[in-house]
């Protein structure tokens, strides 16, 4: 799978791609469509969820032409607590698929129908940086334990 590296980059692949795309954090594709069946299961619970845990990274008509560097950044930001929470192995990945539900926590629960690309660690800098440089003052990851 190939590897996208500048955010940038990123942000091309979802204005150019007429597939939905979503980002999911985990130890990637191999390890949640072999070993888990495209399928999550809801942490508080145990119970199985009928698709991967991911989230949509399309751009939402109300944003009209603000930066999609800006959007894809801060998908990737709202998340980025993920990697630490799960532990070593956890990255960021890049999948093509279809909603097939909403889990307990409203995120989109995804059919993966083809992993796109990793996301590099610089890629997730660059997004630190940008959703860093906007003028809010108090905004986080959505980290629960924060």
């Amino acid at each position: 799978m190939p590897t996208v590296h500048d955010l940038d980059q990123l942000a091309a692949l979802v204005e150019h791609t007429q597939a939905s795309l979503f980002v999911r954090w985990s130890r990637g594709p191999e390890h949640d469509l072999g070993d888990l069946g495209d399928a999550s299961r809801d942490e508080l619970t145990g119970v199985p969820l009928p698709g991967l845990s991911a989230n949509p990274l399309a751009v939402e008509p109300w944003w009209v032409d603000r930066s999609r560097v800006l959007w894809v950044a801060r998908r990737l930001y709202d998340y980025s607590h993920l990697r630490r929470q799960r532990g070593p192995g956890i990255r960021a990945w890049v999948l093509e698929g279809t909603v097939v539900g909403r889990g307990p926590d409203n995120e989109p629960l995804v059919n993966c129908e083809r992993p796109v690309a990793w996301i590099a660690d610089e890629v997730l800098r660059q997004a630190l940086r940008v959703v860093g440089a906007q003028p809010a003052d108090q905004w986080g990851p959505m980290d629960r334990t924060t």
